[in-house]
C-alpha cells in the first residue's frame, strides 16, 4: 500500500481522479479551443489566419519549454504542491489571455499558458499511479487522460458556440474560472503526502542518450503535426470552402473528439497484440484521410467523416508512449515530459506549415496536402524505429 493510499482517509480514489481529470479537461480547453476561435481572433485584431495561428504555436512552444523545465525543478516536490503551482499558472495566464489588447499580447500570454501543461500532466499521472492498486495503474492513469478526451468532445464544441455568440474572450475567461475551481478542489481532496520514491535527475536524463527514443518521438513530432495542421484550420475551411453555417464548426469539433475517443480505445486494443504494426498501419491510414480532406471539404458530411478519422489517429498517442516505455525501462517521468514536448512541437509545426501554405495563396482546405506530407514523414520515422527495434531483437 502506498503512502498516498494510507493517508487519503475519506477522500476516495474516485474523487481524486475526478479532480485530476478536471485539470486535464482545462488543459484540453486551453489547447484545443483556440483552433475554432481563429476566425474570431482574426476579426478582433484585424489579422490574417496565418498571423492568428501564432497564438496556437506560442502555446505549444510554452509546453515544450515548460514540460522539461518543471519536470526537473519539481521532480521531488510533494505532488499536491506541484499541482497547485501549475493550476495557479493556468488560472493566471488564461485570465490574462482573455484581456489581451493586441495579438502580440495574446501570443505572449498563450506562451505563458502553455508552460504548466506538460508538467501538470506528468504530476497528475504519477499521482494516479501512486493511488492505484498494483494491477490497475494503467486504468487509473487513463482516467486522468479522460479529461482531455472529454474536452475535445464536449468542452471545445461548447466554447466554440460561446465564442461565436458572445466572444472568444469568454472562452478563455471561463477556462480561468475552471482552473480556480480546480485549485480549490485540489486543496480539499488531494492528499499532501511525501513522494514514496524520490527520483534521480541523472537517471531521468539518461533517457536522452537512447537513439531509439528520439526516432519514436519523431513519429509524434512530425506525424502528429498532420493532426494539428488540419485541426487548426477546420473553422476557416468550413466558412471559406464548405460554405455551411457557423454552427457546423461545433459539429466538426464533436466528430473530431469522438474520433479521438474511439481511436484511443480501438488502437489501444490493437496495440495489445502489436503496438509497432498498429502504429504503422494507423499512420498510413492517416496519410490517406488527410489527402482526402481537400476534396471532402466541398461536402460537409464527407468532411465530418474525414475529420472523425483524422481525430481517430490521435489514439496513437498512448500506443507510442507504450513503445517508448518498452525501449526505455527507466526514466518514465522524463518520457512523459518528452511526449508532451513532442505533441506540442507537432502543435507548433502543423499550424505554422499550414499557415505558410495559406499565406502563399492556398485555400484552408489545402492544408490537407500539408497534413498528408507530415503524416508520411511520421511513417518514415516509424520505419526507422522499426528497423532499429528489429536489429535490437536480433542482437539480443
Amino acid at each position: 500500500m502506498t503512502n498516498v493510499t494510507k493517508t487519503q482517509g475519506r477522500e476516495s480514489t474516485f474523487t481524486i481522479l475526478i479532480v485530476l481529470a478536471l485539470g486535464t479537461f482545462i488543459l484540453g480547453l486551453s489547447e484545443f479551443s483556440m483552433m475554432p476561435m481563429l476566425p474570431l481572433i482574426s476579426e478582433t485584431f484585424s489579422s490574417t489566419p496565418a498571423q492568428s495561428g501564432y497564438a496556437i504555436s506560442a502555446y505549444a512552444i510554452g509546453v515544450v519549454v515548460g514540460a522539461p523545465l518543471f519536470m526537473i525543478t519539481t521532480a521531488n516536490m510533494r505532488k499536491r504542491n506541484a499541482l497547485l503551482m501549475f493550476v495557479t499558472m493556468m488560472f493566471l495566464f488564461n485570465g490574462l489571455s482573455a484581456f489581451s489588447h493586441s495579438l502580440e499580447q495574446l501570443i505572449l500570454f498563450r506562451f505563458l499558458s502553455g508552460l504548466p501543461h506538460g508538467a501538470y500532466f506528468a504530476a497528475a499521472i504519477l499521482l494516479a499511479a501512486d493511488i492505484a492498486p498494483a494491477d490497475k495503474r494503467a486504468s487509473f492513469m487513463s482516467k486522468v487522460f479522460m479529461g482531455l478526451t472529454v474536452a475535445t468532445i464536449v468542452g471545445v464544441p461548447m466554447v466554440t458556440l460561446v465564442g461565436q455568440n458572445f466572444s472568444w474572450r469568454y472562452c478563455l475567461a471561463g477556462t480561468a474560472v475552471l482552473a480556480l475551481v480546480a485549485l480549490v478542489l485540489i486543496v480539499k481532496y488531494v492528499p499532501n503526502v511525501k513522494n514514496s520514491s524520490p527520483t534521480s535527475i541523472l537517471d531521468e536524463l539518461s533517457v536522452l542518450k537512447n537513439k531509439l527514443v528520439w526516432t519514436i518521438l519523431g513519429i509524434i513530432i512530425i506525424g502528429f503535426g498532420g493532426v494539428f495542421c488540419v485541426y487548426t484550420y477546420i473553422a476557416d475551411t468550413i466558412l471559406i470552402v464548405t460554405h455551411t453555417p457557423a454552427y457546423t464548426i461545433s459539429i466538426a469539433m464533436i466528430m473530431f473528439g469522438i474520433g479521438c475517443t474511439l481511436g484511443n480505445y480501438v488502437l489501444g486494443k490493437a496495440a495489445d497484440h502489436s503496438p509497432l504494426k498498429t502504429t504503422g498501419a494507423a499512420l498510413i491510414g492517416a496519410v490517406v484521410f488527410a489527402a482526402s480532406y481537400v476534396s471532402a471539404s466541398h461536402n460537409i458530411w464527407l468532411l465530418y467523416a474525414v475529420i472523425f478519422f483524422i481525430g481517430f489517429s490521435v489514439g496513437l498517442g498512448t500506443v507510442i508512449q507504450s513503445l517508448l516505455m518498452d525501449v526505455s525501462p527507466q526514466g518514465h517521468a522524463m518520457i512523459g515530459a518528452l511526449v508532451q514536448c513532442a505533441f506540442n512541437t507537432a502543435n507548433a509545426i502543423g499550424p505554422w506549415l499550414g499557415g505558410m501554405a495559406i499565406a502563399q495563396g492556398a485555400l484552408p482546405s489545402q492544408t490537407g496536402y500539408v497534413s498528408a506530407a507530415l503524416f508520411l514523414g511520421g511513417f518514415m520515422m516509424w520505419s526507422l524505429s522499426a528497423i532499429q527495434m528489429k536489429k535490437l531483437r536480433v542482437e539480443s
